[in-house]
C-alpha cells in the first residue's frame, strides 16, 4: 500500500477538503485527487463523497481512517528506529484546530532545535495505548473521568483550562447577548453531533449538562459543515465550542461566538506521559507549558470534580 496515498487520505479526512489538504501537504489539488483515487482503486472502495462543502468520508472511509492512522504511526516508528539519538519528540494533540495544537506550536517556536512529530489520535484510550507502547511520547487530554483512573506509570499535569463558548446562528434568541450564564441554556437545544460515547469529551459534557441542567443532543452524523449550516438557519439550535477551536463558515452564515460566564465552564487540558520515558524533549515541553501557562479567567469558573483530581500547574 502506498503510504504517501494513505497520508494524503488522512490529510483530506482531517481537513474535510481536497484543497486544504493540498495546502497542508504542499502539493497541488490535482496530486491529492490522484493519490486518493489510486488508493480507492487499490482498496476497491470509495473513501470520500464530494459535496459542495468539500469531501465527506463514506462508511468505508470512516472504517479505514483509524487503521490508516496506525499505518502512518508504524511507518514513523520504523523510520525513527534507524535514527538512534535523533528521534523527534512525538506528541498527540487530538486535533490540528484545537487548543493543544496551538500550545505545541508555541513550544516549537520557542525550541526550534527540538525535532517534533505531531500526531492526532482518537480518544484517551488510544492515547494511553500509544504512550505505553512508546508510539508517542506525550498527549494532551482531559483525564481522570469517573471510573477511568490513569494506569500505573502514567503521569498527568493540567496545563490549560480552556473556556467553553456558545455558538449560535444570527436568528437565535441568545444571539444578541454579550455573555450567557450556563444555567440559561436549560431548555435550549444544544446540538453536538461530534460527541462519541466513552470519550473524554463525552464525559466532560455529561458532567457539564448534569451540573447546569442542560440537555445535549448528540444525535446524527457529524458531517463537515452540516452543524454550521444548521445553526445559521435556526432560531432554536445552538452548540458549544472551546474558545480556541478554529472554525470557518461561509460568508453569510453570520454565526455568533458568545462567552459563557457565571461561572465560566473550562475544558481541562492535561499533558500526559509515562514516567519511564527518557526523551529529553519531554522535560523541555513540560517546563515550557509551566512557564507559559495562560491565566485562568478572573471571574468564577467551573470544571468537573474529577478533573480537579489532576494535580498540575493551576494547583498549589
Amino acid at each position: 500500500m502506498d503510504l504517501t496515498a494513505v497520508r494524503t487520505f488522512v490529510a483530506v479526512a482531517d481537513s474535510g477538503q481536497f484543497q486544504e489538504a493540498a495546502a497542508v501537504l504542499e502539493v497541488t489539488q490535482q496530486a491529492v485527487s490522484k493519490r486518493v483515487a489510486a488508493l480507492e482503486r487499490d482498496l476497491g472502495v470509495r473513501l470520500f463523497t464530494r459535496t459542495a462543502r468539500g469531501a465527506d468520508l463514506t462508511v468505508d472511509g470512516r472504517t479505514f481512517l483509524p487503521h490508516a492512522r496506525e499505518l502512518l504511526l508504524a511507518a514513523d516508528r520504523a523510520a525513527a528506529s534507524l535514527r538512534p539519538g535523533r528521534r523527534p519528540l512525538r506528541v498527540d494533540v487530538i486535533g490540528e484546530r484545537l487548543a493543544p495544537a496551538a500550545l505545541l506550536r508555541g513550544f516549537h517556536e520557542a525550541h526550534p532545535g527540538i525535532a517534533l512529530d505531531v500526531v492526532t489520535l482518537f480518544d484517551v484510550d488510544s492515547a494511553l495505548t500509544a504512550l505505553r507502547s512508546g508510539a508517542v511520547d506525550a498527549s494532551f487530554r482531559a483525564v481522570a473521568m469517573p471510573g477511568r483512573p490513569l494506569p500505573r506509570g502514567v503521569e498527568a499535569v493540567r496545563v490549560y483550562d480552556e473556556p467553553v463558548q456558545l455558538l449560535t446562528g444570527p436568528g437565535h434568541t441568545l444571539a444578541g447577548r454579550d455573555r450567557v450564564a450556563p444555567r440559561e441554556l436549560a431548555g435550549h437545544r444544544i446540538w453536538m453531533p461530534g460527541i462519541v460515547d466513552g470519550t473524554e469529551w463525552a464525559a466532560y459534557y455529561a458532567s457539564l449538562a448534569a451540573e447546569f441542567g442542560l440537555t445535549i443532543d448528540a444525535s446524527g452524523p457529524n458531517f463537515s459543515g452540516a452543524l454550521q449550516e444548521a445553526l445559521a438557519g435556526s432560531g432554536g439550535v445552538a452548540t458549544l465550542v472551546s474558545e480556541r477551536t478554529g472554525l470557518t463558515w461561509p460568508e453569510g452564515h453570520g454565526l455568533r461566538r458568545i462567552p459563557l460566564a457565571g461561572p465560566v465552564p473550562l475544558y481541562p487540558h492535561s499533558l500526559v506521559w509515562t514516567t519511564a520515558n527518557p526523551h529529553p524533549g519531554l522535560v523541555a515541553l513540560r517546563a515550557h507549558l509551566t512557564d507559559t501557562r495562560p491565566p485562568r479567567p478572573a471571574t468564577g469558573s467551573w470544571v468537573p470534580g474529577w478533573a480537579e483530581t489532576v494535580r498540575g500547574v493551576f494547583r498549589p
